[in-house]
This record gives structure tokens, sequence and C-alpha cells, in this order.
């Protein structure tokens, strides 16, 4: 079905979640530490990474940070911290998902699936198309264009380097400039039904999208909050 990298210096967790995701069809390739996953994630990137917060050498928000320099891969975060402030850190990061130990196996298959869904993985481990998914050709509104096949944004002609998620959501909103999306409609459009999300989510992943826009524009303004309704893209 799909190629998973797992990286937890901890051996009961790397077992049971191997076993979990090997149940499921998946092919998993395992480290123990965040220098060793990293480098095997940038040499020869897998269809998901599950990463650890906690790990010796370099934990495991600093190989998400280092990972998104480069790469658009999509990130399940787990950690074993009750503390949302480290959630919203993982998500401002470029998280795709979150997980808390301990979780149920038949929950992370359900993680797994949803996020390999959102980056046009089917459950058999062929690719669709991603314009399929989105039900939409290239999208171009002022200097923003799409292209939902080949999972590319640019900016004025620049490219700008979205996660999965974050590409979801700006679709989502330039499909109907103007027009006001409520924290609600954004979830439904970027993640499967069977995972929860808060509205702290959707704002840290829209905070992300704003930075990496103002990187090769510092006067982008396109993503317009309404406080206490939702977003809206503005066309430039």
């Amino acid at each position: 079905m799909a190629r998973i990298t797992l990286v937890d210096d901890d051996e009961n967790i790397v077992t049971s979640v191997s076993l979990a995701l090997e149940s499921g069809g998946h092919t998993i390739q395992a480290y123990h530490d965040g220098v060793a996953g990293l480098a095997a994630l940038e040499k020869d990137p897998p269809d998901l990474a599950i990463l650890d917060v906690k790990m010796p050498r370099m934990d495991g928000m600093e190989v998400l940070r280092r990972l998104r320099m480069n790469s658009n891969l999509p990130v399940i975060i787990l950690t074993s911290k009750d503390d949302e402030i480290d959630e919203v850190l993982g998500f401002n990061l470029g998280a795709d998902d979150y997980m808390h130990k301990p979780f149920s196996q038949r929950l992370l298959l359900e993680r797994v699936k949803a996020v390999l869904r959102r980056a046009g993985i089917v459950e058999q481990g062929e690719p669709v198309e991603v314009t399929e998914a989105l039900n939409a050709k290239s999208l171009k509104r002022g200097k923003l264009v799409m292209d939902a096949a080949r999972h590319e944004c640019t900016w004025d002609g620049k490219p700008v380097r979205l996660t999965v998620t974050e590409f979801l959501l700006l679709h989502a909103l330039a499909q109907r400039p103007g027009f006001v999306k409520s924290r609600d409609n954004l979830m439904d459009a970027a993640y499967d039904d069977q995972v929860y999300v808060d509205d702290r989510t959707i704002d840290s992943h829209v905070k992300r999208m704003r930075k990496k826009f103002r990187v090769v524009d510092q006067e982008f303004d396109s993503i317009e909050t309404l406080y206490g309704v939702g977003y809206r893209y503005r066309e430039v």
C-alpha cells in the first residue's frame, strides 16, 4: 500500500507500530534516532513519515523543521507529551497530523489512511491524480497558480512549497475569491471525516502558509482573516 518511515527510539513503540502498519499492508523502515531518520528521509523519501518528538541526537521537531526546508512529505508526529503548545508547534512546523501516546493501533491505521488519501495515495498503493481528488485542474487567481496534478504552487512565477494539507486548504480558499470559508468548511476540505482537528490546527496551517508566501513576496496579504468567522481569499 505505502512505504512508511518510522523514527522512534522506543523499541516497544517501533515493534508495535511496525506490526500494526504491516498488518495494514504497508512497508515499514524504522530508525532509532533523528539524525539517522532525517538522512534516510532525504536520501530515499517514502510515502509518509512518522516521527517521535523526544529522541536522541535530534528530536522529531528538528527533523520536521529540516525536512520542511526541501520536502512536502506527509508527516505524522507522535508524542507522549500532553501539551497543546507542543502540538501547535508541530503544526506550525508543517506536520500533517499529530497523535498522543498511548494510542490504539486501529486509530493509528485510520490516521495513516486519512493522511495518505489527502496526499493522493489510494489504499491499494497506486497514485491517484490530485486533480481528481480536488475536482479541479490547474487554478489561477491573479498572481497565484496551483497545478493540482503536479502539486505545484507559484506566486508571481515564484515557487511556494506547500504541504499536502496546506495545498488543500489554499485550494479551497482560492476556488471562490471573496467568499468566506469557516474553519469547519476548511476542515472538511482538508481532512478526512474520521480525523478530528480543532480551530487552532487550521489557524496554524494558515499562519504557516502566510509565512511561506511572504518569503517570495513581503507584501502578500491575499489570505484574509475575518475574526470569529473564518478566512477568505482576496485575488490580487
